[in-house]
């Protein structure tokens, strides 16, 4: 009797494990444009920030180069929608303070790391980019968002793309965000960005709130397409992710990672500082 209770047990949290983290089932047809492609990540840029990431240059480098494109969406606080990566202003404008607290038309009076350049509009990129390349948006979020906070972030984006005659995918770390495309637009490919355990617990995550972003958890909320991880070795339930039929992405690939080995584990790879080839499959 033991063993059977035993053997119940089991086979329930198998099944529990496998409800929470698995992948949307199917739409293969919508990875196409995004398979066997390197991206860059917020656009084309160097590490002396000429041109600086996330801008209007970066970008069409870019297009110029052939290169899918990895870049970031959050809100001022008039609610323009914006391309920039940080929470905070201070490391590429050198300003204080929560981008989220900045009127846009303060925030593109600020150079990006004394360039000539400063964060553009989500239509502005659209505008640059014109379809030629295929986007990976991701939408960036706080704990501290909810509700309609992140309806109206998630109908933000998904506007600005209507009529927008490219490619494009939307990712992003916090699920909740996912799910909202999953409700708002299901006919959009949608990815999971999960970081490592480790990363998070650096961050200042709880070591529960930790394992359970960092294990994919809030698959089961969302349903991605795509699982895009961290360079660090893959835990077991991304790995499980990906035996589920989960296209795998790559973020972010360095100069000193074996370029190689990752275009050969992942269906694409956001990748930065280097000039890989366009497609590798």
């Amino acid at each position: 009797m033991f063993w059977l209770i035993l053997l119940i047990v089991v086979a329930v949290l198998c099944a529990l494990v496998l409800f929470l983290v698995a992948p949307a089932a199917g739409r293969k047809e919508l990875r196409t444009p995004f398979a066997g492609r390197n991206f860059a990540h917020r656009g084309y840029f160097g590490k002396d920030q000429r041109p600086p990431e996330n801008s209007l240059p970066a970008f069409a480098a870019a297009v110029q180069n052939g290169y899918g494109i990895e870049m970031d969406v959050q809100f001022s606080s008039d609610r323009k929608l914006l391309v920039f990566h940080d929470d905070t202003l201070t490391r590429m404008t050198g300003t204080k303070g929560w981008v989220r607290d900045y009127p846009y038309d303060q925030i593109c009076q600020m150079p990006l790391k004394g360039s000539a350049e400063h964060a553009p509009l989500f239509s502005e990129f659209l505008q640059t980019v014109d379809g030629k390349t295929p986007l990976i948006i991701e939408i960036k979020s706080r704990h501290e968002y909810t509700g309609e906070y992140l309806d109206d972030l998630c109908h933000a984006t998904l506007d600005g793309l209507k009529g927008y005659n490219g490619p494009y995918c939307i990712e992003s770390f916090d699920p909740r965000v996912v799910k909202r495309i999953r409700k708002f637009a299901p006919q959009v490919l949608r990815g999971q960005l999960v970081d490592s355990y480790r990363a998070y617990r650096k961050e200042g995550a709880n070591p529960i709130h930790a394992f359970v972003i960092s294990h994919c958890f809030g698959n089961f909320m969302a349903r991605p397409d795509f699982i895009a991880w961290c360079p660090d070795k893959q835990n077991w339930a991304v790995r499980l992710c990906a035996r589920l039929g989960a296209m795998m992405v790559m973020w972010t690939a360095l100069p000193e990672h074996d370029q190689a080995a990752l275009e050969k584990q992942y269906d694409a790879v956001i990748f930065q500082w280097y000039h890989p080839e366009v497609k590798y499959k």
